[in-house]
């Protein structure tokens, strides 16, 4: 633990160096500014709110519970036109369709999922399923992703999340789609669930773990305190959840994220997302060696104003991390799962 060395990541088919004696270094770098704590719970001149005004002009609902509405500045349009013929191989462009929704989790700006009712998250969990059904009826990959915090880009603080569904497979679904598919075929059982099954047994990097699901900081973890969470059984897809996996997911979210806010006493920035297998003309393929999965990245690294950046030798050689993962599941394993607040 207390030498570098490489370890690697069989979901990526990549390394990460991991050099745990680089966290003692001395700082003098850049300080984040903490999140602040004087939220407005609702705010008329805040487009998320229930009752605002959004840029195009529509008005939102009096919403109270989840609420989705096609983002005002998709990155993906349906009816996007197709690009010209390539002249050299050097020089290749391809089609690029889909769209573009956010979905608000509570109508209070002054809330995060953290301290959210299980009853409030079950409701964003059953939204999301909804969303990756409808969407991925038509479209190969379904994105929902949620950036949480100022310092992850999110550019407002009420609790929501986006939901990108693209004609296309992005670069990490089609990594972990071959990746998996290589795994099942070689060992005969997906990649992941074996995975969830060595590290329910090992115990060294586990952070929660409830009947249905488990969360750890996996062994090729890159960012300090990231983590995996993935169901139990070998389920392909988020709208492939039964009643009670979804109330164990519900319960399992907020204990992770609890311990998230309570590590450094502040609204804990991160950018997750979920993967599962591709949609729309995948659905009527086998895609037995797909798992899902959540991904959390969070950037913290020694407090709530030392973030871990990714630059240098992480962006012209390859990820490097400051602290083992053990080190990093055993210090989130053992916060407390009462909110701090």
């Amino acid at each position: 633990t207390e030498h570098q060395h490489a370890r690697y990541n069989p979901l990526r088919d990549d390394w990460v160096l991991v050099s745990a004696h680089r966290v003692k270094r001395p700082w003098q770098g850049q300080l984040e500014k903490p999140p602040p704590e004087d939220i407005p719970r609702w705010d008329p001149n805040n487009p998320l709110c229930p009752g605002a005004t959004r840029a195009n002009g529509e008005v939102n609902p009096q919403y109270e519970g989840t609420f989705v509405f096609p983002n005002d500045f998709p990155a993906l349009q349906p009816d996007a036109p197709e690009p010209g013929d390539s002249d050299h191989p050097l020089f290749q462009a391809a089609a690029a369709r889909g769209v573009c929704k956010v979905m608000c989790f509570h109508p209070w700006s002054d809330l995060t999922l953290p301290l959210m009712s299980l009853v409030e998250i079950r409701a964003v969990i059953d939204a999301w399923a909804e969303l990756a059904a409808e969407l991925g009826a038509s479209y190969p990959w379904v994105q929902i992703f949620e950036n949480k915090g100022a310092m992850m880009g999110c550019s407002n603080p009420h609790p929501h999340c986006q939901v990108w569904a693209s004609s296309f497979l992005p670069n990490e679904a089609r990594l972990e789609d071959r990746t998996q598919r290589q795994h099942l075929s070689q060992h005969s059982v997906p990649m992941l669930l074996e995975y969830a099954e060595q590290e329910a047994r090992r115990k060294e990097r586990l952070v929660v773990e409830n009947t249905d699901w488990l969360v750890v900081v996996p062994y090729w973890a890159t960012w300090p305190y990231q983590t995996l969470l993935l169901p139990r059984r070998h389920v392909c897809r988020l709208q492939d959840l039964c009643e009670g996996e979804r109330d164990s997911l519900a319960s399992i979210m907020q204990r992770l994220l609890i311990k998230y806010d309570n590590l450094f006493e502040v609204s804990f920035p991160y950018s997750m997302g979920w993967h599962g297998a591709p949609t729309g003309p995948y659905l009527e393929e086998d895609c037995g060696h797909w798992q899902l999965h959540a991904h959390y990245y969070p950037p913290l690294l020694r407090s709530a104003t030392v973030r871990k950046f990714m630059v240098g030798y992480e962006m012209l050689a390859q990820a490097q991390r400051d602290l083992t993962p053990e080190q990093a599941a055993e210090r989130l394993r053992s916060l407390p799962e009462v909110h701090y607040k």
